[in-house]
């Protein structure tokens, strides 16, 4: 990444040929005429991009020469250098850029550079402020820098560090891809045979989410490493895409559940057809509940009094019960102890509506934790 500033650039030092008599001793000031026609050191800005002298209205250059023959040279300069920055955290990162300045041609041999009040030397406004970060300090260092074709030389370091604001990303990144997760949960608490609902739910939490994905790493430098918010926005994703596959498997397993309810349906209606075909004569009769005079009389046990029309209805029922019922216990019995969860579908919806929140607030202490 690239930064420009624009400073103000003041050289010291002594020239005793540039000396003169004063008795008020007062310094004399001159434009930058003057400068091409006596020594000013040739400093530089390593690994600048681009830089210039201000020329409006005139050249922004000012030398001042004092009777002892110190000199102080300023010019007002910009420069675009480079920065090497790390997004591992983007965007809860701070990153530390610097800003070099060294000699072209002499050596420290030659000539020694070095900053006249150490960290003092560095005076900024208080006033400035950038729209995606935070000036947090400025300092300076100095050290030796090594060239294999001309030897050593003094290299002069201001060093600032910038903190990311976050609350722009919050807006535009963070909290979209917390919404959508959050919305992706309604699915849960709507009814499982309600298919266009949930599935046109999902698709839309999905595709939503791949948009905000693809729109932040269109504003990034094209980095081969993982970024803090490619973290956040993929572990989102996943939730999203968990929540379409949660409600894949309710339709699944709801589906085998009317399938074999269907066929267990089936399977009682037989049985009770094939003990209705087992009973003996008489009790045939009386399921159908038609009989006659001398089937009656022909029952053992039973007298030759006719049956009352309530005492017939209420054998009638009787028989009917007991029959099916036996058969239809037994059955629903061994049903619900091999498909218990089978039958019990809805409680996936159940379940999710706790592990999904709960394991996202997880992530998210963890997350913060970890880079905040």
């Amino acid at each position: 990444m690239d930064f420009t500033m624009t400073l103000y650039l003041r050289h010291y030092w002594k020239d005793e040929r540039l000396s003169f008599a004063s008795t008020t001793n007062k310094s004399m000031t001159f434009d930058g005429r003057l400068v091409k026609k006596i020594w000013v050191p040739d400093v530089f800005f390593v690994h600048s991009k681009r830089s210039f002298i201000h020329d409006t209205t005139t050249e922004n250059i000012m030398l001042r020469v004092f009777p002892d023959g110190h000199v102080l040279y300023s010019l007002r300069v910009t420069v675009t250098a480079a920065c090497n920055m790390d997004f591992s955290r983007f965007p809860l990162d701070s990153q530390t850029c610097s800003l070099e300045l060294e000699s072209y041609a002499y050596t420290d041999e030659d000539l020694m550079l070095y900053w006249k009040s150490g960290d003092e030397s560095l005076s900024t406004d208080d006033r400035i402020s950038l729209s995606q970060f935070l000036i947090q300090k400025f300092h300076t260092t100095s050290r030796l820098a090594f060239y294999s074709s001309t030897g050593w030389y003094n290299r002069l370091y201001i060093n600032f560090t910038l903190r990311r604001h976050i609350f722009f990303f919050l807006l535009q990144t963070y909290f979209p891809a917390t919404l959508m997760v959050m919305l992706s949960w309604v699915s849960f608490w709507i009814d499982r045979r309600a298919v266009p609902a949930r599935v046109s739910l999902g698709i839309t939490t999905v595709l939503t989410m791949s948009t905000i994905i693809t729109g932040v790493n269109a504003s990034m430098p094209r980095v081969s490493y993982i970024k803090a918010v490619d973290i956040y926005l993929w572990v989102s994703f996943v939730f999203v895409f968990l929540s379409v596959l949660e409600y894949a498997a309710v339709n699944y397993l709801s589906t085998v559940q009317d399938r074999r309810e269907r066929k267990l349906r089936e399977r009682v209606r037989a049985q009770s057809l094939s003990c209705s075909c087992g009973l003996s004569h008489t009790r045939t009769m009386m399921l159908d509940g038609t009989c006659s005079e001398a089937d009656t009389n022909s029952l053992a046990g039973y007298t030759d009094a006719p049956m009352m029309p309530q005492e017939m209805e209420k054998r009638e029922h009787m028989v009917v019960h007991l029959s099916v019922s036996n058969a239809s216990t037994a059955t629903k019995k061994k049903g619900l102890r091999n498909f218990n969860i089978v039958q019990n579908t809805h409680v996936i919806d159940k379940y999710s509506r706790m592990i999904f929140p709960g394991s996202y607030i997880f992530f998210n202490l963890i997350y913060w934790s970890v880079y905040c």
